[in-house]
């Protein structure tokens, strides 16, 4: 007796098969049930894709979403410092943009929020690791957005809440306990920025307090690190030893690493062995600042990288829509990555890398694993890049998305 699935997508191209040579997916309670070239089976809901390329859906491991849509709140000095050339003014810049904390306030927060997410679900993003600022001007505001938002949007697009120590931990009055407040909260990731302490001490000492809420709370770790032209901050190397002290193995994530690109190349082999050991991975986001981490001399030595949107609007960069193949787009140019095999790289770097670098498991296009996909109107990888349109549809749980009502919980 033919089976009676949830949901079945036909006429699917998938990646790294013959064009033309099509595939139904069929998916039952949340998860993928069968693949094959003709699913015999009926299902409440059957989706064509004509073709177009279905695959796992997008994940953005970055993104500071407290920020999202504040750059018309102050003017462009932040953005001038940290866009210099040789991003000796990021520390500047970082100060500078601290300003419209000031303001922050959960009622119009969760506004922007919700704006951004809006677009998470129509360009097919379906998990998300943002950033909240946890200090003495944000104070606890953005966190609080982001926990009801999480709340909101579950099972449409996921979110993992980022407490962030934005503007330190030793030189911030008040960011200790702040933070501590954040992850009893319910925060889901314990989240820092060393190198912006003044000394090398002060940023071990960041380094080892947020791992201590994490360890605490039992929770994962993400920080930015050594985010300025300034080839002396080594913060990167200080997150992947504590990760490996504490046993925290896969469960820490280095953000930007711009330093990195002026590293010499033996300091950076003996790095790249730590962030192996460390299973620790790294997120670029080259089209945020003019340098970047050295991407595809990591991928060389094996190690897990992947892309963020991250910002969208706010003082460090004006655009951003929370599309991911977009940002891909713009990593194809700004890395060299033209090939046919670097674009596939690329997809996996805001897909399945960028899943497993935020620790999602099970994250494929498989049968058994749940069902987060994408149907694209493009035919192949090329394609979606060179258009980062909107998917046809958009799959999350093993729900299609339904764009209107997504529309109507922003009100918009």
């Amino acid at each position: 007796m033919p089976e009676k699935y949830d949901l079945i997508i036909r006429r699917a191209q998938l990646r790294r098969t013959p064009a033309g040579q099509w595939f139904d997916i069929a998916i039952a309670n949340g998860v993928i049930a069968a693949i094959a070239p003709h699913v015999d089976g009926s299902a409440a809901q059957e989706l064509d894709a004509a073709g177009g390329l279905v695959t796992e859906s997008f994940v953005n491991t970055h993104l500071h979403l407290c920020k999202v849509y504040t750059l018309q709140m102050m003017d462009e000095e932040a953005l001038k410092d940290y866009h210099g050339a040789d991003m000796g003014k990021a520390m500047t810049a970082i100060e500078l943009a601290a300003r419209v904390k000031e303001k922050y306030d959960e009622r119009w927060i969760i506004q922007n929020v919700r704006r951004a997410l809006v677009d998470a679900a129509r360009y097919g993003n379906t998990h998300i690791r943002a950033f909240a600022d946890v200090d003495s001007k944000a104070k606890l505001e953005g966190v609080k957005a982001l926990i009801r938002a999480r709340e909101e949007f579950r099972g449409i697009v996921d979110i993992q809440v980022v407490a962030f120590a934005q503007d330190g931990m030793v030189r911030e009055p008040g960011a200790r306990e702040l933070m501590r407040q954040a992850m009893e909260l319910g925060a889901d990731v314990a989240g820092g920025i060393p190198w912006i302490e003044y000394t090398d001490a002060d940023m071990l000492q960041h380094v080892r307090e947020i791992f201590d809420l994490a360890v605490e709370f039992n929770k994962d770790v993400s920080m930015l690190v050594d985010d300025a032209g300034d080839p002396g901050l080594r913060s990167i190397e200080m997150m992947a030893l504590e990760t490996i002290r504490r046993g925290w193995f896969g469960r820490s994530l280095a953000h930007h690493a711009r330093a990195m690109s002026m590293y010499p190349t033996p300091y950076f082999q003996k790095l790249a062995a730590l962030l192996k050991k460390a299973q620790m991975g790294v997120v670029s986001d080259p089209h945020t600042g003019p340098l970047h981490a050295r991407v595809r001399e990591l991928l060389a030595e094996g190690c897990l990288v992947c892309l963020g949107q991250d910002d969208i609007s706010d003082a460090y960069y004006p655009y951003g829509r929370n599309n991911m193949p977009e940002v891909a787009f713009l990593a194809s140019h700004l890395l060299w990555f033209t090939t046919a095999s670097d674009m596939e790289t690329l997809y996996d770097m805001v897909t399945v890398n960028a899943a497993r670098a935020i620790g999602l498991k099970d994250f494929a296009l498989k049968v058994g694993a749940p069902a987060h996909l994408v149907v694209m109107e493009q035919q192949n990888v090329l394609e979606v890049l060179r258009y980062h349109e909107a998917p046809r549809y958009v799959i999350s749980h093993g729900k299609l998305v339904d764009q209107q009502a997504v529309r109507n919980m922003a009100g918009l």
